[in-house]
């Protein structure tokens, strides 16, 4: 993996940021498509001006010296820092976002500082060297800064130069490519049902072993697992595992699955992978090692195209040609003895799976909000305010806040939203139709929810 040293800080550092004090917030008019919410100009300040129009020649240079060579040659001397003096003198804020592509993966804190201040400097906003890679996206994204021209050419560049297996990854689509970034692993690009065969990457869990409720007795009544039912078969997929595997591939009353779980926007969501168009090989899902917005990137490892996690739905690839959406069975989040004792028929995945590791991440590293850029968040709820969603049959997205939906129904009072119904089951919650059908609902953060579904409705009593 490549690392980056500065060799010396240019003049430019201390020449920009003294012309940088010039341009604090609100020196520089925005000119957005749109206007921003009063939250996060409240919150970010000010945009930027963003121009239009191609790079110059002599800037291109620059950019494929600052951002493509210093990564191909694992060095970061002389020529670099020209190159980066004179994407700042270039005044365009839209480069930011390579910068931001390159300060992932940078090491070494000299070069840390040097490309905050350069982003500070083109932003017009004096940004923390603390976090810098965080705050400098955190504004792009809140901002909603454009893309530079052959954008993701140059990020294609950077990203599979570090990771190799990400070249299939990164292709055009129906992704915001300016949103992804480094979840700090490797790409799990094994094939089906190699469950046992290791890699330096999270580790998807094919064909998972079972065992009867009354056989697991690792798992304590407190632990939180995921309850999953289809065609009357029920099925409990224990946080534990969850948090180390992140992606199950399973079968499960008749039906082939996906499962991930993103440990970031706390989901664990089911996707049937069966039932497809003819001709449509079964997605195998696996982790990518890429986040957009906290949330992780999975991809089918048969056809390397990648779905959107939340959504389900392929957005690169031969299955975003054939315009596959995979639907969704319910996800119930609860603790295992409310869980079995509901439904003492199911099944749960065995210890083994576990790896040996005993993770608490919401608990413990995510306690104090997201570790990795999301931007702006809907102020309408706490970043990790416990949320169940779906989507209703007009299409409209519903946020029900977890804790609300679930003292309202205990009280005995409806909890609706169109057709959508809330039920109580096993101590979670499980989204049905009229009929009572189930209609795909699944727990998340509201940061997550709220960012997927920007439209969202947010039931309230």
């Amino acid at each position: 993996m490549a690392v980056f040293q500065v060799s010396r800080i240019r003049s430019w550092t201390v020449a920009g940021m003294a012309a940088l004090s010039l341009l604090w917030p609100g020196a520089l008019a925005a000119q957005q498509a749109e206007p921003l919410p009063d939250y996060v100009l409240e919150a970010f300040g000010a945009p930027p001006e963003i121009p239009e129009g191609p790079l110059s020649e002599d800037l291109k240079r620059a950019v494929k010296m600052a951002f493509v060579d210093s990564v191909t040659e694992a060095t970061w001397g002389r020529d670099q820092n020209t190159a980066l003096a004179e994407i700042v003198d270039a005044g365009d804020p839209r480069l930011v976002w390579l910068i931001s592509d390159l300060m992932r993966f940078a090491s070494g804190p000299q070069l840390s500082v040097a490309l905050t201040e350069a982003s500070s400097v083109l932003l017009g906003k004096r940004l923390p060297r603390e976090n810098g890679w965080g705050n400098v996206t955190d504004h792009l994204i809140a901002w909603d800064i454009p893309a530079p021209p052959d954008y993701l050419a140059t990020k294609r560049a950077i990203f599979t130069t570090v990771v190799p297996g990400w070249d299939k990854i990164f292709v055009e689509g129906d992704i915001d490519w300016r949103h992804v970034s480094w979840g700090g692993v490797l790409i799990d690009d094994r094939a089906f049902d190699t469950t046992d065969a290791p890699c330096n990457c999270i580790p998807a869990a094919d064909k998972p072993e079972v065992s009867t409720a009354e056989e697991a007795t690792w798992l304590s009544d407190d632990a939180i697992v995921f309850g999953v039912e289809v065609n009357g078969e029920y099925r409990a997929y224990p946080r534990r595992i969850m948090e180390v595997r992140e992606m199950v591939n399973d079968t499960l009353g008749g039906r082939d699955l996906g499962i991930p779980y993103c440990t970031l926007c706390g989901a664990a969501q089911a996707y049937f992978t069966d039932q497809l168009p003819a001709g449509v090989e079964r997605p195998v899902l696996r982790t990518s090692g890429l986040l957009i917005r906290s949330n992780k990137v999975m991809f089918d490892v048969n056809s390397y195209s990648v779905f959107d996690t939340f959504l389900g739905t392929a957005v690169t690839g031969p299955l975003a040609e054939k315009g596959i959406v995979l639907p969704q069975a319910s996800v119930v989040t609860t603790d295992w003895g409310t869980w079995k004792a509901e439904h003492p028929e199911t099944t749960v995945l065995i210890e083994d799976l576990a790896l040996g590791r005993d993770f608490d991440f919401r608990n413990g590293r995510d306690a104090n909000g997201p570790i990795f850029p999301v931007g702006d968040v809907d102020p309408r709820l706490p970043v990790h305010e416990d949320v169940v969603g779906v989507v209703a049959a007009s299409g409209t997205p519903v946020a029900f806040q977890r804790s609300q939906a679930v003292a309202a129904l205990t009280r005995g009072e409806e909890v609706a939203f169109e057709e959508v119904r809330l039920t109580l089951d096993a101590g979670g919650l499980r989204a049905v139709d009229a009929s009572g059908a189930d209609l795909g609902s699944h727990q998340a953060f509201w940061f997550a929810w709220s960012q997927f579904h920007p439209e969202t409705v947010l039931w309230a009593q």
